[in-house]
């Protein structure tokens, strides 16, 4: 027996003795627990694996709950820097691991990186849960934010702590222990549906190809579009035929341009079906009970709906204030649009085509009627739009208004072949930040186009610690004849995504949480959709529209023929867009539980808008990620709420100098420097002078005719 026991504890002694070691080699090892030592201290994307990311999350989970239980037990009492500062300082290691995973499951995903994804959601869900239900913590922030005006805070402390005051308030704090265990049931089912609605359009998207192996059936398609198709088709593993996939950049081309009615209705039905094919991943149940759970919080918090809970932080402050702006525009919007409709339906008949438009008729008999109306074929454009010409452009935009210069930094790692790193430096050299730019669609990434930091700028003992940021697109491929050649809305997006990405790199806060794109939803897309109305302009068309075989610059005739064209098909774009935008408002504003499946609420709810049969919400249920695992729920509306705003502020370009340096600093010094340090209108009206009108959304919109009220948007 006491040899036995002394058997068992050497054995015990050499498991426990085994795992420290074992511990202290993958904190070695795992490239999460050191420092990072490279180039600007960006993540070493080089060294880091997948088997990392479990470990650091747990491992930071576990340091960052400790530094909150020294914060909340600290016998002292609550001060600025021991509570407010000490909160905001937390939790590094989760940060760090956190954004890199989540970047990468975005951008550059696979099967291990998303079962970790699922496996460590519950974790991520109880620690914030955790922080925000602790009522020892919150008994310290409440204490401070009672005194504050005694407190002698500056701007950015009073902001802090007034955010963290109400971050706990709408994270449950005030709730009885009853409401605050529903409350965390309900937040790690959100979390663990959240990430399963996204990872099945990612699984829809990918799984579908349409193969053509005739020429006959590429009829009507660019060139272009045909190499692209075939390199894929190689890819694959199917020479000699063409694939195209619901790929963004290869699904609406050949919805443009195919002539083949046939074969657009079969990849159109494939693109708007995603994820609602009464499978393994299908979202109808998931889009309802994701609504359905946030009803169920915003309720169990107080609010009437989600919608009300989620815009009471916005600077539409409440859901009539932004119904009221979306149905504003949405009667002269669908007017448009149904005028649009009858052109194209007078074109089906010449074609011998009886029956109503269809929605995959819309974007094949626009591009013909744009050509009949302006001689514009967009595939005259495309050639002055290489990938690379666009880009100087943008970067020559940017130097023009702000006088950074944009490097490319060869020996930073990234996380794929096809990013590049580049530094962002003042004029005078002055580091500003890093910048990683990944434009091409792949398995591993999920479709649009996005922002996001890999480090959020910070000031830290009067240093500024400059912020990583990354910029995630899917433009058109290049083929083996010719450049990655942009089609003109791929040249706009890459500039509304420039212009978030500056949000974040121009950032001057002190603390973090205030930094960059840290601003209301509906303040977000300023920053980035004023960038857009550049691209445009005839004078910046001239600097980087240049053909990519001959340098020859855009030609005059085309600018025109781009010029006038420019309010053409808004009718369809502007109505799609807003009817995305209701449908998210009338999923997020209910006040009871949705009782019928996706598909019946979002018919009933086209229905009650009047949308006409050939045009479709722009998402539809089963794969409106921005709403449903993107973060926009209640907020998709923000782009047309930031359209008037920055119609309105390039009005002060416009009026007086494109690049004019007086209007282009105060837009920096209070837009683009300040993140969230201040209300969003403060810090508009600090630019411009007064509150935004509407005026000249409605006329870039070509919509002025058809409106007579509506004159501003009130903060």
């Amino acid at each position: 027996m006491r040899k036995k026991s002394l058997f068992l504890m050497l054995v015990i002694g050499n498991m426990f003795t085994i795992q420290a070691q074992e511990k202290k080699e993958n904190t070695t090892m795992n490239p999460f627990f050191q420092a990072y030592n490279t180039p600007f201290n960006v993540p070493p994307f080089d060294k880091i694996k997948n088997e990392h990311f479990k470990p650091a999350i747990l491992e930071g989970i576990a340091k960052h709950q400790a530094e909150i239980d020294a914060i909340a037990n600290n016998t002292q009492p609550a001060t600025f820097d021991n509570t407010i500062l000490a909160m905001e300082n937390a939790g590094e290691l989760l940060a760090n691991v956190n954004t890199v995973f989540n970047n990468l499951n975005s951008a550059n995903t696979n099967k291990e990186i998303q079962t970790i994804a699922k496996e460590t959601a519950s974790n991520l869900s109880a620690h914030r849960d955790n922080i925000y239900l602790n009522e020892k913590l919150f008994a310290r922030v409440k204490s401070l934010w009672n005194q504050k005006e005694s407190l002698g805070l500056n701007l950015e402390q009073a902001k802090i702590l007034d955010n963290a005051y109400k971050d706990f308030v709408r994270s449950g704090a005030n709730l009885s222990n009853a409401d605050k265990e529903i409350l965390r049931k309900i937040n790690g089912d959100l979390s663990l549906t959240s990430l399963k609605y996204g990872q099945n359009i990612l699984a829809q998207t990918n799984s579908y190809e349409l193969v053509i192996d005739s020429k006959k059936d590429l009829a009507g398609l660019p060139q272009g579009l045909i190499d692209a198709a075939a390199a894929d088709a190689k890819a694959k593993g199917k020479e000699g035929k063409w694939v195209f996939t619901l790929s963004n950049s290869s699904v609406m081309p050949f919805l443009q341009y195919s002539s083949n009615r046939e074969l657009r209705k079969q990849i159109w039905n494939a693109y708007q079906t995603r994820a609602n094919h009464d499978d393994a991943f299908d979202n109808k149940a998931n889009a309802v009970a994701l609504a359905n759970l946030r009803g169920q919080k915003a309720r169990l918090l107080g609010y009437k709906s989600h919608s009300d809970y989620v815009l009471e932080e916005s600077m539409a402050k409440t859901p009539k204030n932004v119904n009221k702006l979306l149905n504003d525009l949405w009667k002269p919007a669908l007017e448009i649009a149904k005028t649009e409709a009858a052109d194209i339906q007078k074109m089906m008949a010449k074609d011998g085509i009886k029956g109503a438009v269809q929605p995959y008729d819309w974007r094949y008999y626009t591009e013909k009627i744009r050509k009949e109306r302006f001689d514009l074929d967009e595939e005259e454009l495309k050639p002055y739009f290489s990938l690379d010409q666009v880009r100087k452009g943008v970067f020559q935009v940017t130097e023009n208004l702000y006088g950074i210069q944009i490097k490319p930094i060869p020996n930073v790692p990234t996380y794929h072949e096809g990013v590049t790193a580049w530094e962002v430096t003042e004029k005078d050299g002055t580091h500003l930040g890093v910048l990683y730019m990944d434009f091409h669609p792949r398995e591993s990434k999920r479709g649009g186009a996005w922002m996001t930091s890999y480090r959020s700028q910070k000031t830290v003992g009067g240093k500024r610690v400059a912020p990583v940021v990354s910029i995630v697109c899917n433009f058109t491929k290049p083929s083996a004849t010719a450049p990655a050649l942009l089609t003109f809305d791929e040249v706009t997006t890459y500039f509304h995504e420039f212009g978030h990405a500056l949000h974040g790199l121009l950032s001057n806060v002190t603390y973090r949480s205030l930094a960059g794109t840290s601003v209301p939803r509906d303040f977000v897309e300023l920053p980035s959709q004023i960038m857009e109305n550049w691209a445009a302009e005839p004078e910046v068309l001239k600097i980087y529209a240049k053909h990519y075989k001959t340098g020859e610059v855009i030609p005059e005739t085309l600018v025109n023929k781009l010029k006038k064209a420019g309010t053409f098909d808004q009718g369809f774009t502007t109505t799609e867009y807003l009817a995305a935008s209701l449908l998210d408002l009338e999923y997020h504003s209910q006040t009871k539980d949705i009782t019928v499946d996706a598909n019946a609420f979002e018919k009933a709810a086209m229905t009650k808008i009047g949308l006409i049969e050939s045009i479709i919400p722009r998402y539809r249920s089963t794969y409106f990620s921005h709403i449903f695992s993107g973060g926009y729920s209640s907020g998709y509306y923000s782009y047309i709420w930031s359209g008037v705003l920055d119609t309105d502020a390039f009005e002060a370009f416009k009026t007086t100098t494109l690049f004019n340096p007086e209007k282009a600093k105060l837009f920096r010094t209070h837009v683009l420097e300040k993140g969230g340090t201040e209300d969003p209108m403060v810090l508009y009206k600090r630019f411009r002078g007064a509150e935004p009108s509407i005026e000249p959304l409605l006329r870039k919109r070509g919509l002025d005719k058809k409106v007579d009220s509506v004159k501003k948007v009130k903060g």
